[in-house]
């Protein structure tokens, strides 16, 4: 096969998952550490499993285009994607760039859990400095509701710095947990055919 033929086999495959990756954020669910407004999916995964399979590169072009195609229906007037892009193409570039060093069972785990940790410190961090204040004075909502918001689910929050602490951490670890067994589970049954093995 020509390097060509390679690239546009693989771009169908980004087409394929970028696809199967936006479907997965209408499918989500609340859990208790984080405020309403905040939920968990799969989203990540599809992107995971390209990443791995293709390189990290084609992991994040799956998730700008899942996050794109997300505009159409966006109720935070585009903040939300910049943030999930953020937060979510770290997670895949991180895995997939250490998966791709060595490429074994272990090392993909250690690999998703290096990407959930990175993650996880760059969506407390950018959520703290610019998604928060940026779709608050984007929508005219004042921090202190969204502290008000988050300690409705989760008592130990009482202001916004304990807000980042106790729910935007926890958060960002359980779905990467979440995201990273459900990886584990459905990449050796999908990754034949996006290597196209018979």
């Amino acid at each position: 096969m020509s390097h060509d033929q390679k690239k546009l086999r693989n771009l169908v495959k980004v087409g394929i998952l970028s696809a199967m990756s936006f479907i997965l954020m209408f499918i989500q669910f609340p859990i208790p550490v984080a405020p309403p407004f905040m939920k968990v999916d799969l989203a990540d995964v599809p992107a995971l499993i390209g990443g791995f399979s293709m390189g990290p590169l084609y992991g994040v072009l799956i998730q700008l285009i899942k996050n794109i195609l997300n505009l159409s229906k966006t109720s935070t007037g585009g903040v939300g994607e910049i943030s999930n892009f953020i937060v979510g193409g770290l997670f895949v570039f991180v895995s997939a760039s250490i998966y791709k060093r060595k490429k074994t069972k272990k090392n993909a785990t250690i690999a998703m859990i290096c990407g959930m940790l990175i993650m996880t410190l760059a969506a407390t961090l950018s959520n703290a400095f610019v998604i928060f204040p940026l779709y608050g004075k984007a929508m005219g909502v004042e921090m202190s509701a969204f502290v008000a918001m988050a300690h409705k689910t989760n008592t130990l929050v009482n202001s916004y710095f304990t807000m980042m602490l106790f729910a935007i951490v926890p958060f960002n670890l359980i779905k990467g947990s979440i995201e990273i067994l459900v990886t584990k589970l459905l990449y050796k049954h999908v990754s034949g055919i996006l290597h196209d093995r018979k």
